[in-house]
């Protein structure tokens, strides 16, 4: 989860800890206009846009970690996995790229 945490906040130019809070926030159920009204000592001022924004890439970046790891699962049991195919996993930055290399 840091990793994607640290991509948000570069992608987005945001602290990592008002990142951090609202993922977290997002995580407990609030939504963005309750996040963008009542908790902008958490985010540092984001408006709406900025939060909707962090809010998709999350998900995006969150099923992208998930696929990586269920390519590399299907890719081990065949027992096809290498060194260079792992690394090239981890450093697909799409969830195409991840199907490509799976392909």
């Amino acid at each position: 989860m840091d990793a994607i945490l640290q991509t948000l906040a570069r992608e987005l130019e945001r602290s990592p800890e008002h990142v951090q809070n609202v993922v977290t926030l997002i995580d407990e159920g609030a939504t963005i206009p309750f996040i963008a009204r009542y908790r902008k000592e958490l985010h540092g001022a984001m408006d709406d846009t900025a939060l909707r924004t962090l809010e998709e890439r999350l998900s995006y970046l969150r099923g992208l970690q998930e696929r990586r790891e269920a390519v590399k699962k299907a890719i081990e049991a065949q027992g096809k996995l290498t060194e260079e195919l792992s690394a090239a996993l981890a450093a697909a930055a799409t969830l195409a790229e991840v199907e490509d290399l799976y392909r």
